[in-house]
């Protein structure tokens, strides 16, 4: 059940969905509260919607469940820097590279958080913390679009995640102020124009306020600018074997781009024998055994490919390799079962090597192949479960069950029969017909409309919707649905009753007979109609409606034109004209 949980949970990540996966990562610990995966995970959620306290608690649970994972160091550095605690954030990220020594993303924390605690700290309610809350306000994309020196930089994507990272944590604003771009940001910000002094700009006056510093003659200057010369340093002494290990690993990369080569070639062959050469000469870069398993997955060789792969992740541990390398491999080995299941029918494992792959980095590549194995294994199952047959008795269940009045107990068998025939018209009519019994008139509409696109000359799809649609009090849209169906069955009596009930109901608003409750219900609902709002917008029919009230004459003449005509009428079945 944990695993289950876990595996939703990096679905969710996957997809960008931050708030479900943390839900889904919450249930998986309820049941294995000990799993430091599971905190890691939901840390890293946690930090995606910028709640780093709660980041930063998942990360030390973490460490203290594996003090000896360099990834919990990662999750405790990225929520202590989230929190603005730059040097305790220096402290993770230098534990965990005491344990990984080679791992970029840890590297790549540590630079960013040495940046961080490097810069000047100022007082609160000043400096850099304070100035950065006036990234935070809603005017400032405006300001930043309006200003022609900085409307560009929208247009690159770099500056507009600083932007971003500025809004969320304001007193991240100072590592960014190297950067001349945040610089021209911050002083339109401030209202400040900044003059060059080769323009004969004066100095602001705080600057004057100190003396320039004498001149230095030429020669002194020069010899303030050239160090003393230092000692020469030692050359390194290398080791036999270390030479020894470096000549394998530079033969290793001839060999694996002789294998590249052969690879472009489709020599597949000859490209297996230079990436197992690479492989021999050395076993400390995954990436030839990654190659190699291309070549098999190339070749239709799954198993083989799935071998490799396996060797791969199981190498990359031991190497503590980059986790995007990790994640190649498990692609690698998910693409390779999802082309087995073709035949085998099972995508399970496929779905789930791929779901791993995304917790080790998320790659688009691999989002892509997972929903295209779950899409494969949702079509395989319907496929599975289609019976006509079965379907038939479901349908007659239900309607069995419609008659003694019992339409939950119908639902249940029409949406059997659904899932044994998922094209049979009939089912999704009766199934609208008990929604709206039980007054679920959304999940009526949308099985009727579901008949309609099945069989657009099927007239009870016509006379379900219709009713729906009168029942929601939209009566213009009911009209529509009515005179569409009796195009297809000019005299069937549903559909014209159905007419009649419509037409008597928006002659109550155009001759006032309203109450007034019911014209403001009636106005409401439409005004949330985005066609009545697209009507009301429209410069034309405003003029038309203004020359109503106030030029009868010219309204007359705008009233011959039938798309006025139609759009002056939903007007009117909506309430919010009345003609007199």
């Amino acid at each position: 059940m944990a695993d289950e949980a876990k595996a939703k949970g990096n679905a969710a990540f996957a997809a960008g969905r931050f708030e479900e996966a943390v839900q889904h990562f919450s249930d998986a610990i309820v049941l294995a509260p000990d799993n430091h995966v599971l905190y890691s995970n939901r840390s890293a959620a946690y930090a995606s919607l910028g709640r780093y306290a709660e980041a930063l608690g998942d990360a030390e649970r973490t460490v203290a469940l594996k003090p000896d994972w360099a990834k919990g160091y990662s999750r405790l550095g990225a929520a202590h820097l989230g929190l603005g605690d730059a040097p305790k954030a220096v402290e993770a990220y230098e534990k965990g590279l005491a344990l990984e020594p080679s791992n970029e993303a840890l590297k790549s924390g540590l630079a960013q958080a040495r940046q961080a605690a490097s810069a000047p700290r100022r007082p609160v309610g000043s400096g850099a913390d304070a100035v950065g809350k006036m990234f935070q306000g809603p005017e400032l994309w405006t300001k930043v679009a309006a200003d022609p020196t900085t409307r560009g930089y929208l247009d690159q994507p770099d500056f507009v995640q600083m932007l971003r990272e500025v809004q969320r944590n304001p007193s991240s604003l100072n590592s960014y102020l190297s950067d001349q771009r945040m610089v021209q940001v911050l002083t339109l910000m401030l209202g400040i124009k900044l003059q060059n002094q080769s323009n004969g700009a004066p100095e602001p006056a705080a600057a004057q306020s100190n003396p320039p510093p004498p001149k230095q003659q030429p020669e002194a200057q020069a010899r303030e600018l050239e160090p003393e010369p230092g000692p020469e340093p030692e050359p390194m002494e290398v080791t036999e074997e270390e030479k020894e290990r470096k000549e394998r690993k530079a033969s290793a990369q001839k060999e694996k781009e002789a294998g590249n080569a052969a690879y472009k070639r489709k020599d597949f062959d000859t490209a297996i024998q230079h990436y197992t050469k690479a492989m021999e000469l050395d076993d400390e870069d995954i990436s030839y055994i990654t190659n190699r398993a291309a070549v098999y997955l190339e070749m239709g060789k799954y198993d083989e490919c799935i071998k490799d792969c396996d060797k791969a992740v199981e190498r990359g541990r031991e190497l503590h390799a980059d986790f995007k390398m990790i994640s190649r491999a498990l692609t690698r080995k998910g693409t390779a079962l999802a082309k087995l299941a073709k035949s085998s029918q099972d995508y399970d494992a496929a779905i789930e090597t791929f779901q791993k792959a995304l917790t080790e980095h998320r790659n688009p590549d691999t989002l892509k192949k997972l929903n295209d194995a779950e899409r494969a294994k949702k079509e395989l199952e319907q496929q599975e479960y289609y019976d006509p047959r079965i379907a038939d008795e479901e349908r007659e269940k239900g309607n069995e069950f419609f008659k003694q009045q019992k339409y939950p107990e119908a639902v249940k068998h029409y949406t059997e029969a659904l899932r044994r025939n998922p094209k049979d018209p009939r089912v999704y009519s009766n199934r609208a017909a008990c929604y709206t019994k039980l007054g679920a008139l959304p999940e009526g509409l949308k099985d009727a409309e579901k008949c309609i696109e099945l069989d657009s000359t099927f007239s009870k799809g016509y006379t379900r919707k219709g009713a729906i649609q009168f029942f929601m009090k939209e009566y213009d849209k009911a009209l529509e649905t009515y005179q569409a169906g009796l195009k297809h069955d000019p005299k069937n009596q549903e559909l014209l009753d159905g007419v009649r009930r419509c037409v008597e109901q928006i002659n109550k608003a155009s001759r006032g007979e309203l109450s007034e409750e019911e014209l403001k219900e009636r106005q409401n609902k439409a005004m949330q109609d985005p066609e009545i709002q697209n009507i009301l917008t429209d410069p034309i029919m405003r003029q038309v409606l203004t020359d109503l009230q106030e030029n009868p004459r010219a309204a007359q003449a705008h009233l011959k034109n039938p798309g006025v005509m139609q759009k002056i009428q939903k007007l009117v079945s909506a309430g919010i004209v009345q003609m007199k």
